[in-house]
């Protein structure tokens, strides 16, 4: 083994290929040496502004060098690099200031927030010698947020310090390559595939925002060899016209990862039937990492709906009293790292974790394991809405409705979307002529990001909750699928 720190990794990289290109976002590319000498510069920054090992650095910019640029500062230090969505409505923003208790921020105004250091968008530091700092390692290498069950936010600790075995396969064929990433950076998968990729010496190209055409430009621009989406974006490149979609050379591509929400049947066969099962592959788990599943499209050919097989870890499916069930019954899937793991995969803050003696967690999901061992998943156990591969709380948007005067309850359900995957909708037990929707669209924008605002609403009058407070949203959500369904037929 030769393990190094991720700051010492990209240094080496760049001090053996230095003019090599490393990241490229829109029209701007920098080499190896270039984006490690920015690091650097942000970096002595930092430091000097009391920046130091373990300290949290939040990083609130889109897909941009920016955000390299700030992990490379923040692991450079050994701190931790903390991602969130730059659009975030102040009251969550806010509470995860709380949780993170962060010592700077990116991609905020300069005085923005007391008693944090503020890094504005577009920021370069000015050229500085960075040899003094040492060779620091973050004792976590990345902590992003996610919402609970509750809808308050949590921060996801990674259990893994920022250091990588050079000598060993890098994962997700994500060395001396090319990775395509159109999804954003705030959200795990993104932030998980780009930096290993660039700690695996490929080339980053990033767009700036996802579109279906210009991804696959880019895979032909830049060779391509890995590409990163969700089932939402697949849907889009796949409806490009027919002329569109052939128009680009694909050859370089070798494999396309998918995960984040469940992918379609149809979707993944018409994948499998334009560029070959064998370049398709998914991958199930969550930022917490007990473990995960993979599998690539030859094996899904023979297990169809299945999301693959845990490497490394292990899965097992349970009763609701937490009895495990044979191959085939559908119960809670729990997860384990594997035995050969001495330390926890990752450390909540602002919330705890669901779990099981023998070191079981759970996710919250449902699904069944066939006789080979692999899991298909079924229903959420919780209510958790997954739209366009993002993550969305109902409790979350229920609160900020139920801050609105006129709103006498309400439940907030995940409806089918062809494109999204699910779209928020919200029910609303309030008079219909006491809501002005472009005021209430307008309240909610206040307090919740773009992504978790309802896109549809409906009025009713019956209540949606029992004398204990409790609503069935799955139910809920099933009359309403039903309804729509007998409206079509």
């Amino acid at each position: 083994m030769a393990v190094i720190s991720f700051s010492r990794r990209l240094h080496e990289l760049a001090e053996a290929q230095p003019d090599a290109p490393s990241l490229t976002i829109g029209d701007t590319t920098l080499s190896r040496a270039e984006l490690v000498r920015r690091g650097d510069d942000l970096a002595v920054h930092f430091a000097a502004h009391g920046v130091g090992l373990g300290d949290m650095v939040t990083v609130a910019v889109p897909n941009s060098i920016d955000w390299f640029v700030a992990y490379l500062a923040i692991w450079r230090l050994g701190a931790i690099p903390q991602p969130i969505s730059w659009r975030l409505p102040p009251r969550e923003f806010d509470a995860i200031m709380e949780l993170a208790d962060p010592k700077a921020v990116v991609g905020v105004a300069e005085g923005s927030v007391p008693g944090r250091l503020c890094i504005p968008t577009g920021f370069v530091a000015p050229p500085a010698d960075a040899s003094h700092l040492p060779d620091a390692v973050s004792p976590a290498w990345k902590a992003p947020t996610s919402g609970g069950s509750t809808g308050r936010p949590k921060l996801i600790v990674s259990g893994d310090p920022a250091t990588i075995d050079t000598e060993a396969q890098t994962p997700m064929f994500l060395g001396n390559g090319c990775l395509v990433m159109p999804g954003p950076l705030y959200h795990n998968g993104p932030a998980v595939w780009s930096c290993q990729a660039l700690l695996g010496g490929s080339h980053v190209v990033v767009l700036p925002k996802f579109d279906a055409e210009a991804t696959l430009a880019a895979i032909q621009q830049y060779q391509g060899t890995v590409l990163y989406t969700v089932p939402t974006m697949m849907k889009r490149i796949w409806r490009l016209p027919e002329h569109v979609r052939d128009g680009y050379d694909l050859s370089s591509l070798k494999v396309v990862w998918h995960l984040a929400e469940p992918c379609p049947e149809w979707l993944k066969q018409v994948w499998i039937d334009w560029l070959g099962a064998e370049r398709i592959w998914e991958l199930y788990a969550g930022t917490e990492a007990q473990t995960a599943t993979i599998i690539n499209g030859v094996d899904w050919l023979a297990h169809r709906g299945s999301v693959g097989k845990s490497v490394p870890g292990t899965v097992m499916i349970t009763d609701d009293d937490g009895n495990e069930l044979p191959a085939g019954e559908m119960g809670e899937v729990w997860l384990r790292p594997p035995d050969t793991r001495d330390t926890p995969t990752y450390e909540y803050r602002g919330a705890t974790a669901k779990t099981l003696p023998g070191g079981w967690e759970s996710l919250g999901d449902h699904g069944y394991l066939d006789a080979d061992g692999y899991l298909y998943l079924g229903d959420r156990a919780a209510d958790m809405i997954l739209s366009g591969g993002a993550n969305i709380y109902p409790a979350e948007v229920e609160a900020a409705l139920q801050e609105h005067g006129g709103i006498h309850s309400c439940a907030v359900i995940g409806l089918p979307d062809e494109d999204k995957g699910n779209t928020v909708h919200a029910i609303l037990e309030a008079d219909p002529a006491e809501i002005d929707l472009d005021e209430l669209r307008t309240f909610l924008g206040e307090r919740l990001v773009v992504y978790k605002l309802p896109r549809t609403f409906e009025f009713v009058s019956e209540p949606l909750r029992d004398d204990a407070g409790k609503v069935r949203r799955s139910a809920l959500r099933a009359e309403r699928i039903a309804a729509a369904q007998g409206q079509g037929a």
